[in-house]
């Protein structure tokens, strides 16, 4: 299984970016896809998911400007990013929970694959 986020750049607060996170493997559509983030000296903490039913849940530090979205015909994931904000830069990486969200969506043990990371810099 290979996840290849890409998307990320360079953008100035209250600008918008998508991220996509494209994904090899043919159960894509039975895997819980979450977002997290990563800042220069912070741990890698959650952003959004999106289960297999496309129900959705975000950080409150991101709900009402960012949105999750999947493509199960592309096994790709999206995260549009509205309204964006200085401290919202960070490395991003998609991530793949294969047992279809048995675990915490919040945690990163949940997760089974990870995407190499794309990096997000919003200037002030």
């Amino acid at each position: 299984v290979q996840l290849q986020a890409s998307g990320g750049g360079l953008v100035q607060a209250g600008g918008s970016l998508r991220l996509s996170c494209a994904a090899s493997g043919r159960t894509f559509s039975s895997w819980q896809m979450g977002w997290f983030r990563q800042a220069p000296g912070e741990e890698r903490e959650f952003v959004a998911v999106i289960r297999t039913s496309g129900s959705t849940s975000y950080a409150d530090s991101v709900k009402g400007r960012f949105t999750i979205s999947r493509d199960n015909a592309k096994n790709t994931v999206y995260l549009q990013m509205n309204s964006l904000k200085p401290e919202d830069t960070a490395v991003y990486y998609c991530a793949a929970d294969a047992s279809g969200g048995r675990g915490s969506y919040t945690s990163r043990r949940s997760y089974d694959y990870w995407g190499q990371g794309t990096q997000v810099t919003v200037s002030s």
